[in-house]
């Protein structure tokens, strides 16, 4: 005998359709009142096993249209090769990889002047509420929000590069654009880490309940010196991040990215 309550038996039989291609993504599941009849349950314990997969980024609602199951085209990421000045670009990294994967980006910039958190600020290796400049990147894939990045440049950097103060996009991308200018990034440190989504996020990246982001900060350096700090945050749902480290051999070619 099933001891789970209703609604998560629900849940639990409609995510195994999901899973199965009963329902693509795209699709619609049937009303609330033809899951009612079908699971002999009332449309409060349906509405509550909807709920959990809603929660789980599984489906979304809109109201006066029931619950469809989302779509997830997942993107790949090669985080080594992201910025590697040794790899051919069309542009800067993201166009580049979106372009490569035959996919279309699309970007939106806002560049200001701003003092460092406490967080950048102790990447960046400078005081607290010192002054940087802050170039920030709401990004695109196929017109499906994909990341926002906020890269951190300190104040002596911008002196000796001052495009990067500058509105609008610098197109070979900031890493090339610091190397041409005599200031090469040799090396990178980088966090991964998962949490739940702020509202502003959310709205941003047009997440739901349930939906968590993937946050990659990289902290660059030439020489001695911190270049900048890049904090990048991704849906959750429709991204996957990979790194190649070392002598690898050739892979198939469904697992290259």
């Amino acid at each position: 005998m099933n001891k789970q309550p209703k609604y998560l038996q629900v849940a639990d039989a409609l995510r195994r359709e999901i899973d199965s291609g009963v329902y693509p993504p795209g699709t619609r599941l049937p009303s609330e009142s033809d899951l009612s009849a079908r699971f002999d349950a009332s449309r409060n314990t349906v509405r509550s096993g909807l709920k959990a997969l809603v929660s789980e980024g599984l489906i979304s609602s809109s109201q006066g249209l029931g619950y469809e199951v989302r779509k997830h085209e997942v993107f790949e990421l090669n985080a080594s090769r992201f910025e590697n000045l040794m790899f051919p670009q069309n542009g800067d990294a993201y166009n580049t990889d979106v372009t490569n994967a035959g996919r279309r980006p699309t970007q939106t910039f806002r560049v200001e002047v701003a003092p460092a958190t406490e967080y950048v600020a102790e990447r960046l290796k400078v005081a607290d509420g010192s002054t940087v400049v802050l170039r920030f990147c709401h990004r695109f894939v196929d017109d499906v929000p994909w990341s926002t990045q906020a890269t951190y440049y300190p104040d002596w950097l911008v002196k000796q590069a001052p495009r990067l103060a500058e509105p609008g996009d610098i197109a070979e991308g900031t890493t090339r654009y610091l190397a041409a200018a005599g200031i090469e990034q040799v090396g990178y440190f980088d966090e991964i880490a998962t949490r739940m989504p702020t509202p502003d996020e959310a709205r941003l990246l047009d997440v739901g309940a349930g939906v968590p982001v993937l946050l990659w900060t990289r902290t660059g350096y030439a020489g001695e010196r911190i270049i900048r700090c890049t904090i990048t945050t991704f849906r959750g749902d429709l991204n996957r991040m990979n790194y190649e480290i070392g002598t690898l051999p050739d892979r198939p070619e469904g697992e290259q990215s």
